[in-house]
């Protein structure tokens, strides 16, 4: 079975286009994509969280 994929923060507030401080916003009302914290303290997102949160900002703006 394959790993999903994992993109660091960096890569997905460019793929939003977001400053980090407006996701951290966002994180706070509980409105971002889910993070996954490593144990060495970096921050992960699975393509398949970021994926499904695109559509659940799809469907709010329908």
């Amino acid at each position: 079975m394959a790993r999903p994929e994992m993109l660091k923060l960096p890569e997905v507030l460019t793929e939003i286009k977001m400053s980090r401080a407006a996701f951290y916003r966002m994180r706070a009302r509980g409105q971002a994509p889910r993070l996954q914290k490593l144990p060495n303290g970096q921050l992960r997102v699975s393509r398949a969280d970021l994926d499904a949160w695109w559509v659940r900002c799809e469907e709010r703006v329908a």
